[in-house]
């Protein structure tokens, strides 16, 4: 475990405005390690940063001593789950992030260690992603997993969350990279989710306690979720989506990135299908990801192979339903769905009513129904 006063040398470095990671990696270049930086004189300082980043630096922030008292008190009560900071050069820091461009240099870590050093898949998607990407997300997270392999997400709302559910079901477990500090959860609704990951996988962050949630925090984050994993898989996305950066992120560092793709007609697949444009690999089943990745460690849970496009039939007995033809796999209206079959709007609803409640379909905003493939 760290000792307070190399913690204490660390937050100075990473917390003092006007200091970006760039200068503290000059620092630790010249110096060796945080207390060494202010071991040195100020004027040594010069050697490896700008004067009025020194200058910044040669004042301790007047809020450091809280934040060093609140991080210490924190680590203490690490019992269970395990709480840690993970700094650069430590044993535990991931190889992965080392091939990164701007690596974290020291991370707040809560659960299991170990999976820092297990090999990994990024999972996301969309905030507001449909029925079938809630599915095929969660089915994706929870086949990986299985196969040895844990999935890495943001807890994000949407794809996210149901990857880490999916995950946590599997022997890979989750890792979850956050955009606060550890202290806090955001989005709120997932307070049960994070206490979960936190007991059975690894929740971190490379922000202080107490940070709040900042727009800018969420494109940094994703550079840590790209980094760690061998490769990225998209399931919905919109054009602008923030999974389209991580896509980004992950192809600059030269992982693989995956794309599953959907319909022509869905803004939640456009940036699937921009990605598989600009060279992300189509999959659409979790074993397309294995074989890719030469990845053969599978446990009898993950054995069967799992497909994003196979309907779900009422019973093995019945023929092929006009309905569920009528309807595709497309986001359609009442009033399409009757001119397409013939039938009133009431023995329409009627019908979709009965599909709904048996997780056949799904309705979506804007009074939309789609079919689901079951995975």
């Amino acid at each position: 475990m760290i000792e307070r006063d190399e913690l204490a040398a660390w937050l100075r470095l990473l917390e003092t405005p006007g200091v970006g990671r760039e200068s503290v990696r000059k620092l630790l270049a010249v110096f060796g390690s945080a207390p060494a930086v202010f071991e040195a004189p100020v004027r040594h300082w010069r050697d490896a940063i700008k004067a009025p980043v020194a200058q910044a630096l040669s004042k301790p922030p007047d809020d450091l001593p809280q934040l060093i008292s609140t991080t210490w008190s924190w680590l203490q009560q690490s019992a269970s789950p395990t709480r840690a900071v993970v700094c650069l050069g430590d044993p535990a820091y991931p190889a992965a992030w080392l091939q990164m461009a701007d690596p974290p240099l020291m991370v707040y870590a809560q659960g299991n260690l170990a999976l820092l050093s297990r090999p990994s898949m990024a999972i996301v998607g969309s905030r507001n992603a449909t029925r079938q990407g809630l599915d095929n997300a969660q089915a994706f997270a929870e086949s990986l997993s299985c196969s040895g392999l844990a999935v890495v997400s943001g807890l994000a709302l949407g794809i996210d969350a149901v990857a880490h559910q999916g995950a946590l079901k599997g022997s890979g477990s989750t890792i979850a990279i956050i955009g606060t500090g550890l202290d806090r959860v955001y989005p709120r609704q997932h307070i049960a989710l994070a206490h979960q990951i936190s007991e059975e996988g690894l929740m971190l962050s490379e922000y202080a306690l107490g940070t709040p949630p900042l727009p800018a925090h969420f494109p940094q984050r994703n550079r840590l979720i790209a980094g760690l994993s061998m490769g990225t898989v998209v399931v919905e996305a919109t054009v602008q989506s923030g999974s389209l950066i991580t896509a980004r992120l992950a192809m600059e560092a030269g992982r693989e990135v995956f794309a599953i793709p959907g319909s022509i007609h869905s803004p939640q697949s456009r940036g699937c299908h921009a990605l598989i444009k600009q060279g992300a690999k189509l999959v659409e089943q979790a074993q397309d990801i294995l074989e890719e990745l030469h990845w053969h460690r599978q446990s009898p849970a993950s054995s069967h192979p799992i497909t994003v496009e196979k309907p779900k039939a009422l019973s093995p007995e019945a023929p092929p339903d006009a309905l569920l033809q009528a309807l595709g796999y497309d986001p359609i209206g009442l009033d399409a769905l009757a001119a397409r079959t013939g039938w009133s709007p009431q023995e329409l609803s009627t019908r979709l009513l009965d599909y709904e409640l048996n997780g056949v379909i799904a309705r979506l905003p804007g009074q939309l129904f789609q079919r689901v493939a079951r995975t």
